[in-house]
């Protein structure tokens, strides 16, 4: 008789402040709501690599593993990825590098990106660095001074930037490494193989297209393979060069309102072929592009 009287008498008690009880609970939601979108900021990842560690592990030609695990992505270069024509060659060349070697990481702007990997530029001592016959310490240049990788940068990174864009110059020119010995598919085309889009007829330099991200708010000719391409519900038509999306490093856009004057389903059309773009670069979500908005903006090489 008592558990039923007390259970009578919850359900007298529930039922006379069951206003007080919703209030109660209403408020606890709306509590819980306000922390939620207005409670405290958690704060930004930080990179927790020492300023001098070992090189443990060698994942691809611009990141590697240091002791404690954590992740290090080279800055101001860009190397292949596994699948493409240089990963194994740059990798490779890295690893003979730095390798179980103590180095120094040096940060400039920021800190870690947005898979929480340390932004670091890596020196080897000076002692490390005459042994393996280097003439510069700075191991993200070398990369590119010897043909294993490209010039990289975004802002505010860009502490090294002119260095690197010399000596990717003159790999160039002299068909340096894996690169631009020939036998890599994003070698440029020669100049000869434009009719209209050359330096000549339009006064503007010509650029790789995977350095356009140097050369933001300026008027320029991009030159490089269309990898990938993508037509949006919207319409709208995407080129991505080099690499397929999300690893490209350069966009073209055309939207649906200029298409009629382009070829007939320019994402086929444009697809497997290197080209010459001219136009403003401008960046759109970290990645720099160029908006087409007339055919004579782009020319195939043939």
């Amino acid at each position: 008789m008592l558990r039923v009287d007390k259970i009578v008498f919850m359900k007298h008690f529930f039922e006379k402040n069951k206003i007080f009880i919703a209030i109660i609970i209403a408020g606890l939601i709306v509590g819980g709501v306000i922390y939620v979108v207005f409670g405290p900021t958690p704060s930004p990842p930080e990179c927790l690599a020492p300023p001098e560690a070992t090189i443990t592990k060698v994942l691809d030609g611009d990141t590697v593993v240091v002791e404690g695990g954590h992740h290090i992505r080279l800055l101001g270069i860009d190397a292949d990825e596994r699948g493409y024509p240089c990963y194994e060659e740059a990798k490779s060349y890295l690893e003979e590098l730095v390798l179980n070697k103590e180095t120094r990481l040096e940060k400039d702007r920021t800190d870690v990106d947005q898979y929480n990997r340390c932004l670091r530029y890596i020196f080897l001592p000076a002692e490390a660095s005459a042994e393996a016959g280097l003439d510069d310490k700075n191991i993200n240049l070398q990369l590119v001074k010897e043909g294993q990788a490209i010039c990289r940068f975004y802002e505010p990174d860009t502490k090294y930037r002119d260095e690197c864009m010399a000596l990717e110059k003159e790999a160039i020119e002299n068909k340096i490494g894996r690169k631009w010995s020939g036998k890599e598919l994003s070698t440029p085309v020669s100049p000869k193989e434009f009719e209209k889009l050359t330096p000549e007829k339009t006064g503007l330099e010509i650029v790789f297209v995977c350095n356009a991200g140097n050369y933001l708010g300026k008027e320029v000719i991009i030159e490089g393979k269309i990898v990938d391409t993508y037509r949006s519900k919207t319409n709208t038509v995407f080129l991505n060069f080099e690499k397929a999306y999300p690893n490209q490093c350069f966009t073209s856009v055309i939207f649906s309102s200029d298409q009629y004057k382009f070829v007939q389903s320019p994402e086929d059309y444009y697809l497997n072929k290197t080209v010459r773009i001219k136009g403003e670069i401008k960046e759109y979500e970290g990645r720099a592009e160029i908006i087409l908005k007339h055919p004579s903006q782009i020319e195939v090489g043939e």
